[in-house]
């Protein structure tokens, strides 16, 4: 495994991340193909013995179950001091006023339940899952900067948003002398190119850390097009997501299949092998429900891509509407 400063900090971070959305209760949430504890567990032990020592969460994962299911097992099999956790405010945790979004009294109440489902004093990442139209974005960074300063978070970090609004939030930030965003995670993959045209650049620019959400378009890059998995036939978002352009990303499916063949290697390591020659990428997150997705996550650290490759790859792109939480 190889590793690398996230953006600006000092922190070490492995070029993979384990995204902890597959695991949680499937009976709580939305999510019904997400893996129980015990399915859970020696994924992220073997995430662990692979190097890979980078996991996020969210609070609103499986109705915080995700967060209890990872807080248990890094406990049991890592180094505290040696991983690094991330989680998540923005999404609705109970019904009624005050239960989801990014004001001062939701991020208070939500880091602290957030601790405690994770049975830790402190996260290293604490993200904004979406920007909060109902807030001032002068409120949540004073809160998230409170909560940098009570030593409940190392670092925050921001998701899907406009390059305008991430800008305005960093821009809010130094000008009140508060704490900035260190990451950026937004959604990035063969399939959906449009973070290159102003996020990608701004954050090479202002040296963020971009760690990506679905570099493999929830395994659409993996399989053959007419191939179906028990979660994409009950994932309305990602139906949503790859429903718009089939017949454009169809033939990028078929060239990734052509470059995996050409390098006898599986698909999704091409697909992730993409999203980690981008300057800017730190460490794209990736699901893994089956032994071989973190195998081939591991290996595609190490496999680069040829100029040629990337062209290839990158040919049959058409532009794309906005998406990812941003539409």
């Amino acid at each position: 495994m190889e590793y690398m400063k996230l953006g600006r900090t000092g922190m070490d971070v492995s070029r993979i991340c384990l995204g902890c959305m597959s695991y949680g209760a499937p009976d709580r949430g939305g999510h019904t193909w997400t893996l129980s504890e015990e399915q859970s567990r020696p994924f992220i032990r073997k995430a662990l013995d692979l190097g890979i020592n980078f996991f996020d969460t969210a609070n609103v994962y499986s109705d915080g179950t995700s967060e209890e299911i990872v807080g248990r097992a890094l406990r049991d099999f890592a180094n505290r001091d040696e991983i690094v956790v991330a989680t998540k405010v923005h999404g609705r945790m109970h019904q009624g006023p005050n239960g989801a979004g990014l004001s001062r009294k939701a991020i208070m109440a939500e880091i602290d339940n957030s601790l405690r489902r994770l049975g830790m004093d402190y996260v290293d990442l604490y993200q904004i899952h979406r920007w909060d139209n109902q807030t001032p974005i002068e409120e949540t960074m004073e809160a998230l900067h409170d909560v940098v300063k009570a030593g409940k978070a190392r670092y925050i970090g921001a998701s899907s948003m406009y390059a305008w609004q991430f800008l305005k939030a960093q821009h809010t930030a130094e000008r009140n002398g508060w704490t900035r965003f260190v990451s950026m995670q937004n959604y990035l993959n063969l399939l959906y190119r449009e973070e290159e045209r102003e996020m990608l650049p701004l954050c090479k620019e202002e040296q963020v850390g971009v760690i990506p959400w679905s570099p493999l378009a929830r395994g659409r890059l993996t399989r053959d097009w007419e191939e179906t998995s028990a979660r994409s036939e009950t994932d309305q978002f990602a139906k949503a997501l790859y429903t718009v352009m089939e017949t454009a990303d169809r033939k990028v499916v078929e060239r990734v299949a052509e470059v995996a063949a050409g390098r006898g290697v599986p698909r999704a390591q091409v697909a992730l092998a993409w999203v980690l020659q981008k300057e800017a990428v730190a460490a794209p997150i990736i699901g893994a429900t089956k032994p071989h997705h973190l195998d081939d996550a591991a290996a595609a650290v190490s496999l680069k891509l040829t100029p040629e490759e990337i062209a290839k790859l990158e040919e049959p792109y058409v532009p794309h509407p906005v998406l990812g939480g941003l539409n």
